[in-house]
């Protein structure tokens, strides 16, 4: 199976997740005003541990695979992870809260399932099945970013300057995934399995998903 075509049936077999994640009900609700600041200073707490724990992961996969071609596909990703860490302190900032204040912030388990599975995989996944599980991820927790932004603008009044954070996923690299694609294909040449690398995406998008749901839950207790 060529790299394109299993990236369709991933989709494909996942669009119902993706579909849940698209309309979940934490941005509406940052929209709505139901979810206050104390609640979004936790949110950007959490993001502060997982882009912390993102950054080393990824470069954990520059440094692995730092002999391949894919090695600049991780580097490209790894320079977004450092400027998404910048852009957090804007938003925290705007938010009523110090990088003192992020970095003692005690995360969630829900929170932080991503970041610690894309720890795994920085450590122990294939390139085809990282670059898998970014390729599907992307897309939804970009367009989740673009409902954030567009929520804290409108409701709270915020700036471009203090949303960036969220404007840096919702509007990723043209190429990001024709790169991808060729890490994928890179991956499936060196022996990974289909099975391998739609297993990775599968849990990264669930764990995607856990986040939001964690994050409604710290937000609105009554919804869990």
């Amino acid at each position: 199976m060529d790299a394109a075509s299993l990236v369709r049936e991933m989709s494909n077999e996942m669009k119902d997740l993706e579909e849940t994640l698209r309309v979940h009900a934490y941005p509406a609700k940052v929209a709505e005003g139901s979810i206050g600041k104390t609640a979004l200073q936790k949110f950007a707490g959490e993001q502060f541990h997982i882009i912390r724990s993102d950054l080393r992961s990824v470069a954990a996969l520059v440094t692995r695979f730092g002999a391949l071609p894919s090695r600049e596909y991780f580097w490209n990703i790894l320079q977004g992870e450092k400027a998404a860490l910048e852009a957090l302190k804007a938003l925290a900032a705007a938010l009523g809260v110090s990088e003192n204040w992020l970095d003692s912030y005690d995360p969630t388990p829900k929170g932080q399932a991503y970041t610690a599975y894309l720890a795994w995989l920085g450590s122990y996944g294939g390139q085809g099945q990282v670059a898998a599980a970014l390729l599907v991820n992307f897309p939804a927790w970009g367009y989740n970013c673009g409902r954030m932004s567009s929520a804290l603008k409108s409701r709270h009044g915020l700036k471009d300057s203090e949303v960036a954070f969220f404007d840096l996923f919702a509007s990723p690299p043209p190429d990001l995934e024709e790169s991808g694609l060729a890490v994928i294909a890179a991956g499936l040449a060196a022996g990974e399995t289909p099975l391998e690398i739609k297993r990775a995406a599968r849990l990264l998008q669930a764990y995607e998903l856990m986040f939001w749901d964690g994050m409604l839950e710290i937000a609105l207790p009554s919804s869990r």
